[in-house]
């Protein structure tokens, strides 16, 4: 028997239903449930929301958001930033929501970075300085995390280090020396202080090797799940309003492929667009009023708005991206009794566009000029109609594989047989 394994991937700014999808694929709903849950980028700034239907609610931001479903282990590779303080808090509040063995099912890579407390104080710090150019940070010191390792590679806290006091202790205070000659005196706890968590966390999980993730694939179909949306992405979103992180399906095919094994790749989409805090949105509508329960205006990341489906900024994700395999589509039920539009192309000056050209790689001034140009964009709209999922399946190029009708698994339909295991 081979397993098919899943990659699920945010085309937009993030919040695209990520966390419902994973849950789902993970639930004795889907055709052929996970049993575990791959996180392979970000970290503690993830929000992942899921409802279960007797209406408990979790924001899964470094565990997996197949929790809920008793015994799907999560496991944080290589490539996640992992908060141990943030892991422990989001621990507890699974366990008052009835999942209390959350730690007891997680593993993590020992060479994944460390998000530390100074790395979240010197993120704000940072970001207050910006005053009115904030770049929309969570405020969590994800980019502070990857800068210091890419300048320190040494010298970077990593997972391994919780159990290594004598190293962890020397690598948090270079850490934290090194960032309050930076950026000042940083509102942060002492080295002894954190150090004692984190030694007392290393007690309550597994931390493994690279080849622990080998043997999780061969035991069943795993769920790679992703955070915050394609078009966030670190060299291939809209500098510099991004994330320190690759965001397309690039990091968990490289784990698949030291494992010799494949999987879909599968979109995730909504009917509509939303984004947090500044950057371009060209189908941004301020009259549009959405139900947005679990997503608000946030002190670091700024407003949460929303705006029509974009599909020119869609088909640009899924081209940067390498092309998806098959889509989720979720909120139809809000496309159902909303006034929403479809873009398809832009007004840019005197011309139409129907394409977002993808530029070098790793060329941030490509990045630059893009986001210069869709400032100044408006869109073109349409009417799409009542059959979103169609207009979508036919305007992306890719099946839709998934419709979502609301906030829990039993709201979400499969279509076609894409996402099954293959024999």
């Amino acid at each position: 028997m081979g397993y098919r394994h899943r990659i699920v991937c945010g085309l937009g700014f993030g919040d695209e239903g990520k966390g419902s999808v994973t849950d789902y694929l993970c639930s004795q709903d889907s055709a052929d449930p996970a049993h575990a849950v791959v996180r392979f980028n970000g970290g503690a700034q993830a929000a992942h929301n899921v409802v279960t239907a007797d209406g408990r609610h979790h924001t899964f931001a470094q565990f997996g958001s197949g929790s809920f479903t008793p015994g799907v282990r999560t496991h944080l590779s290589r490539f996640m930033l992992v908060d141990p303080l943030a892991l422990a808090a989001e621990s507890a509040h699974l366990a008052s929501v009835g999942v209390g063995d959350a730690l007891g099912r997680l593993s993590i890579d020992r060479d994944a970075l460390l998000t530390t407390p100074y790395h979240r104080a010197a993120n704000r710090a940072r970001e207050k300085a910006r005053g009115q150019d904030r770049h929309g940070s969570c405020g969590m010191g994800i980019g502070e995390t990857a800068r210091y390792a890419l300048e320190n590679p040494g010298d970077a806290p990593r997972a391994a280090d919780c159990s290594a006091p004598r190293t962890l202790a020397r690598k948090l205070a270079r850490l934290r020396d090194r960032l309050a000659a930076e950026l000042g005196p940083l509102d942060a706890p002492g080295v002894p202080d954190v150090c004692d968590a984190y030694r007392a966390f290393a007690a309550c999980v597994a931390l493994v090797d690279s080849g622990y993730l080998r043997r999780l694939m061969r035991a069943g179909p795993v769920v790679f799940e992703g955070a915050q949306g394609v078009l966030l992405d670190e060299w291939r979103g809209f500098h510099p309003y991004t994330t320190w992180s690759t965001t397309t399906f690039a990091n968990a095919e490289t784990l698949l492929a030291e494992a010799g094994e494949t999987a879909i790749r599968l979109g995730v989409v909504r009917s509509y667009l939303t984004r947090h805090g500044p950057g371009p949105f060209v189908t941004e509508d301020l009259t549009l009023e959405l139900p947005e329960p679990h997503n608000r205006h946030g002190d670091w990341q700024g407003t949460f708005r929303a705006g029509h489906l974009d599909a020119v900024a869609l088909r640009y994700a899924i081209e940067i991206a390498g092309g998806v395999d098959a889509l989720a589509v979720t909120h139809l039920d809000t496309a159902a009794r909303s006034p929403l539009r479809l873009c398809r192309s832009y007004q840019a000056g005197g011309q139409r566009l129907t394409r977002i050209a993808p530029g070098p790689e790793r060329d941030l001034q490509w990045q630059e000029r893009l986001t210069r140009m869709l400032l100044r964009t408006r869109p073109v709209y349409e009417d799409p109609g009542r059959d979103w999922a169609g207009v979508i399946e036919e305007t992306l190029g890719a099946p839709v594989a998934l419709r979502s009708y609301g906030p829990v698994r039993g709201d979400i339909r499969l279509a076609g047989k894409t996402l099954q295991s293959a024999s």
